[in-house]
């Protein structure tokens, strides 16, 4: 294992803290030797009084997705279903429009790849069931739900008749899908023969020792693991982008481990680190290895680019496997990830929705790995060219997770731009159809991967989801 200066990287996370001027961050390192690195900044509580720990209950919003991932591996290997099986023979009535239902599985659900375009009914049952709040996003989508989004049935029927394109075939075109998670957790009820919830507490967070970590809709079982007080308020930037603090969690009953875990730093470097060795911890298989190999093993290619394999993205760099998700929710922005076989795992949690915390969890695989703190880990990169054919990719695309949004992709005096919420960036050619979103000050501001067919673009991924082409809207041609 490598001497980690704790001090130095100590040092480095408070001034990158600073930097991004957040709320309160709790991160930790777990590996080899029961080595434990764990650190909080800012502050967990309304009073802004009390810095957050290891051991401070937060949101882990999307990174329980490889939970559910992992319960549907483990009853894989145990042959309680296969990961290839249909959808509809767990949940009889699933179907995705255009698309067999025999030709939509499990595999396609865990992996984003079932065709279901992005859509709104994670944002209506956020809106329509979480009590005490009432900012102008709650209402437009509240004034747009056709019913509260609280059982798995009104999402089924939802994504049934959904008024969107399919997007292809089923196992196409990966577009992440908060809905096709929400099934995956109901088809591990059915597989089981028991809750989710209680499936997760039995086999993943009891052996792997995740003591401070729970599956719950409402937040009352984070709390009451966290008797002593210590779990997080929740924070925001306003309208105004002033940063105001509440303790009101988000309640979306369907979505489960797709977005209502609760854990802690502590827990969840805890829980990277076993699927990094295997299913292993503290010299104990705590999970079957098999249902780690079904999760990011050799089924999945290796690439500079990330694979989405089962709940996690793989991908390498320098000869080292990351497997790594993030999350985001009110009050919530999480990052977690494993170097697959060197048995460590890291957790960065964060307090603050809409927070980008990437940079602090480089600076832990920095750390690690012995490489200079401040390294960046981009796995994208510009080819010094222009893309030859930029009237193809000229368009408005639209994306309706929650309250839709419109990307316009234009030519400023030969220069491919995008303005998407209000922002305006420039695109820089990466290569194939992938573009680096770069901001007025230079900075690379997000990515775009355009989908091309007969000439012309029909959608763009925008990081993880999958904009389609807009017709109706008004299309841009150069200036």
């Amino acid at each position: 294992m490598i001497q980690i200066d704790e001090q130095k990287l100590d040092s480095c996370l408070e001034q990158k803290f600073k930097e991004l001027k957040v709320s309160g961050v709790s991160v930790a390192i777990r590996g080899p030797e029961g080595y434990t690195f764990e650190r909080g900044y800012g502050y967990r509580d309304l009073k802004r009084s009390i810095k957050p720990d290891g051991e401070t209950v937060f949101g882990i919003a999307s990174m329980g997705k490889s939970m559910a991932a992992l319960c549907i591996a483990i009853l894989a290997a145990e042959g309680k279903l296969k990961i290839d099986d249909p959808v509809s023979k767990y949940i009889p009535a699933f179907r995705v429009p255009g698309n067999p239902p025999e030709s939509v599985t499990i595999r396609h659900l865990a992996m984003h790849t079932t065709g279901i375009p992005p859509m709104e009914p994670l944002e209506w049952s956020i809106a329509m069931n979480t009590p005490g709040r009432a900012t102008e996003w709650d209402k437009k989508l509240q004034a747009t739900a056709p019913n509260a989004m609280s059982t798995i049935q009104e999402i089924i029927d939802y994504i049934a008749n959904c008024p969107y394109p399919t997007l292809g075939e089923s196992g196409q075109y990966m577009s992440y899908s908060n809905e096709g998670y929400a099934i995956l957790c109901y088809v591990v009820d059915a597989a089981a023969g028991i809750s989710l919830e209680d499936f997760l507490d039995e086999r993943v967070f009891e052996p792997i020792g995740m003591t401070r970590s729970t599956l719950d809709v409402d937040a009352s079982r984070a709390r009451a693991i966290a008797s002593d007080g210590n779990i997080t308020a929740l924070f925001e930037q306003d309208e105004s982008g002033e940063l105001v603090g509440d303790e009101n969690w988000s309640i979306l009953p369907p979505f489960r481990a797709c977005a209502c875990v609760k854990s802690t730093a502590h827990d969840m470097a805890r829980y990277y680190q076993c699927l990094s060795n295997g299913g292993v911890i503290d010299g104990r298989q705590a999970l079957p290895a098999r249902a780690v190999e079904y999760m990011i093993g050799s089924g999945f290619p290796e690439l500079e680019k990330p694979t989405y394999c089962l709940g996690l993205n793989k991908r390498v760099e320098d000869s080292h496997v990351y497997c790594e998700h993030s999350g985001g929710l009110h009050g919530v922005s999480s990052e977690g990830g494993l170097l697959k076989g060197e048995n460590y795992g890291f957790a960065v949690l964060c307090n603050q929705g809409d927070a980008d915390v990437t940079e602090m969890m480089w600076i832990l695989y920095n750390a690690v790995l012995g490489y200079p703190l401040e390294r960046n880990h981009r796995w994208l990169f510009p080819t010094g060219t222009d893309f030859a054919e930029p009237e193809m990719l000229l368009g408005s695309y639209i994306c309706h997770e929650g309250v839709p949004v419109i990307a316009r992709i234009y030519l400023d005096n030969g220069k491919l731009m995008a303005e998407k919420d209000g922002k305006v960036t420039s695109l820089r050619f990466c290569g194939e159809t992938w573009f680096q979103l770069i901001d007025e000050n230079g900075n690379v501001a997000g990515r775009m991967h355009f989908w091309v067919k007969n000439g012309k673009a029909w959608g763009v991924q925008v990081y993880t989801r999958i904009y389609v082409r807009d017709d109706s809207s008004v299309t841009d041609s150069a200036h």
